[in-house]
């Protein structure tokens, strides 16, 4: 039975704007269990035919069937089925992957047709070559003839039909090619159908049949007498490598994908990088500085964001500011009350000037040292009334508020804030003790929610908070107010009652219609919007700045998975030729790269988190690290892995078999 049949098979190859035609209307036929060299001088086209007939090019006109099958068009994940379950390839240069063992390089072939007992019947064919007790020795630790045999080895590991070796003696001493070629013929013996191309005559004669080739074409085909008669099948003695048994017209199955085949691309993967280990550092680093900018820049977004929101909520929601004097002087340094003048009696009228009007506090302002025993702080005092507390959320960290009893019958009582109580009281607790203030004594009767600085730098928690009329007859000496807060029922409704307390304010301070205001009013809900707006924007601004690092390391890695691809292109050629389809080519490649940006990931994140505290720390940033970023910035570097690597791994899964293994 003919195994192969080629008629009429023709090979061009297009160098530039010239053809070059290597085999011309070439037909052969091949029977299962022959030996056959094919001999020719330099150029006569022999490696391009055994290239054909192993399914590593194909021809550019004719037909090629094998086993029954028509080969001469198959798309290239069915070639390498076909090439992993039918074929075996003995090469000249032995082709053994570097920096992967013997043993492991013997199971490659049964890793992508997906068999199953690898390590058992690598373990069986390294005893059959004599190599047992090198299984883990690497191919630069092996002599030239006993890297053959690895490859003899592998070639065999899937039982198959045909075995093709390329000059396979090429590069071997004269005692190391004679054993080889016995093996061959030891193989062809237990019924594998061997193919072997070679320009000696003396290594042609080991074969039962020698085809000459010249200029493309078959100028003789003769059988070795010596050799057919002495040729004895031993298929008894060689059940470790005898061909499993392929029907005729048998269709290749292109294999699922295994985890077995996904540990053999993290491994290959982990190699390369070790092998290259500068250059898989710099890729690192390119995601490491971009992961670490994303996590630093939205821990200062996100701190500085919530550092506005508590800022913005202290303010009170729904909150209508007044302030004496008109808008046109708001700014100008003038005593208050040159202009205009609030009044308690103001904040009265306020409170009743509009039915969507629910809280009011009117507040007076003055500077201050506090002076505790040996200790005194300078702080700003702040006079107020009971509804502060709820107005501006300023419930007390510790302690209680005033009451409103205690701010008409002027007690002598005070909240104060945290810088005060670290300055004044250190450890000690300051509840119930007693403070002068322009010497007057208060009693601390509560401790203020901490706000940190206040926009222009000053220290909003050096703050002393007291009863508004005890402030002003004990202290400030003045009757006028410095502002007061209007909290209104819902959003909607601030623009109605501002314009109900404009309506009353004019009226109560008799301005003619040709006069501006004497008073000035702040919507803080649109103060927040404004605020709230601008933090986001900035923060979008650091996210983008931080993914652009992202981006130009995710190209580093496209560039280094790009060098990669060019520098391992024969190990392409190679695992094509011992069966990896297009998908395990694309898979290794991928997983390289996504392995370089989950490693700079995992450093970035490290390097980010530290830069973030450190900046808060240091610098009294707020910086806020939330999980939601780590994760984001992490799945957004794998990303990058999977994205920038894409390419160099498709590029690498396009490439043909044989125009890889001729890689320069």
């Amino acid at each position: 039975m003919a195994i192969i049949e080629l008629q009429n098979i023709t090979r061009v190859y297009q160098l530039g704007e010239t053809s070059l035609q290597v085999l011309r209307g070439l037909s052969l036929n091949i029977e299962a269990g022959e030996f056959v060299a094919i001999m020719g001088p330099s150029g006569s086209g022999k490696s391009t035919l055994m290239q054909i007939m192993g399914l590593l090019d194909r021809p550019t006109n004719g037909t090629y069937r094998l086993l029954g099958q028509d080969v001469s068009r198959l798309a290239d994940d069915e070639g390498a089925a076909f090439r992993s379950q039918t074929i075996g390839f003995v090469f000249q240069m032995f082709n053994l992957l570097p920096r992967t063992s013997a043993l492991d390089n013997i199971v490659l072939p049964m890793i992508y047709a997906g068999t199953n007992g690898r390590q058992e019947r690598a373990h069986e064919l390294l005893r059959e070559v004599g190599l047992e007790d090198r299984q883990d020795h690497k191919p630069n630790q092996l002599s030239g003839g006993q890297q053959q045999r690895v490859a003899i080895a592998r070639a065999l590991v899937n039982r198959p039909r045909i075995l093709f070796a390329d000059e396979p003696t090429g590069n071997l001493a004269s005692d190391q090619a004679e054993e080889i070629l016995q093996r061959l013929v030891d193989l062809n013996d237990q019924g594998i159908t061997t193919i072997m191309v070679t320009h000696e005559p003396e290594i042609a004669a080991y074969a039962k049949r020698i085809i000459h080739l010249k200029d493309g074409q078959i100028v003789s085909d003769e059988r070795n007498r010596s050799r057919s008669v002495s040729g004895s099948r031993e298929q008894a003695t060689g059940a470790a490598i005898a061909p499993a048994s392929v029907p005729p017209n048998a269709k290749s199955r292109v294999p699922t994908f295994s985890i077995s085949e996904f540990k053999e691309h993290a491994a290959a993967a982990l190699r390369a990088m070790g092998a290259n280990k500068l250059r898989s550092a710099l890729s690192v680093l390119g995601i490491l500085i971009g992961v670490g900018a994303v996590i630093a820049m939205l821990a200062i977004g996100t701190g500085a964001q919530e550092s506005i929101r508590s800022r913005l909520a202290s303010l009170g929601s729904n909150v209508v500011m007044m302030f004496p004097g008109a808008p046109s002087l708001r700014g100008v340094h003038a005593p208050i009350g040159s202009a205009s003048r609030l009044t308690i009696d103001d904040a009265k009228a306020v409170r009743r000037a509009s039915p969507f009007i629910v809280d009011i506090y009117p507040e007076v302002e003055g500077n201050f040292q506090v002076v505790y025993q040996d200790r005194n702080q300078k702080v700003e005092l702040q006079g107020v009334t009971p509804s502060y507390e709820t107005i501006r959320n300023a419930k007390p960290y510790f302690g209680r508020f005033f009451t409103q009893k205690e701010d008409l019958s002027m007690a002598c009582v005070a909240l104060i804030g945290q810088t005060v109580v670290r300055t004044l009281f250190g450890e000690q607790d300051p509840i119930g003790q007693t403070v002068k203030i322009n010497q007057v004594n208060f009693k601390v009767i509560g401790i203020l929610p901490m706000k940190g600085f206040s926009g222009g730098g000053d220290d909003a928690d050096a703050m002393v908070i007291a009863p508004l009329h005890t402030s002003i007859h004990r202290l400030l000496g003045s009757p006028y107010l410095h502002e007061m807060a209007i909290q209104c029922d819902t959003g909607e409704n601030i623009p109605l009652a501002m314009a109900d307390i404009k309506t009353l304010m004019r009226k109560r301070h008799r301005l003619p219609s040709y006069k501006e205001d004497d008073f000035t009013l702040r919507n803080n809900a649109e103060m927040q919007a404004v605020i709230s707006g601008t933090t986001k924007t900035f923060s979008s601004l650091l996210a983008i700045v931080a993914t652009i690092s992202l981006f130009v390391g995710g190209v580093g890695i496209m560039n280094i998975m790009l060098v990669s691809v060019n520098e391992r292109t024969r190990e392409i050629g190679l695992r094509k030729a011992v069966g990896a389809a297009r998908r395990a080519i694309l898979a290794q490649f991928l997983l390289e790269a996504f392995l370089l940006s989950m490693l700079g990931g995992i450093l970035g994140v490290i390097l980010g988190t530290s830069v973030s505290f450190g900046l808060s720390m240091a610098a009294g940033w707020a910086a806020s690290v939330t999980p939601g970023s780590v994760v984001l910035a992490f799945l957004f570097s794998a990303g990058v892995g999977v994205v920038f690597g894409f390419w160099p791994a498709y590029k690498a899964s396009l490439l043909s078999p044989i125009e890889a293994l001729r890689y320069e």
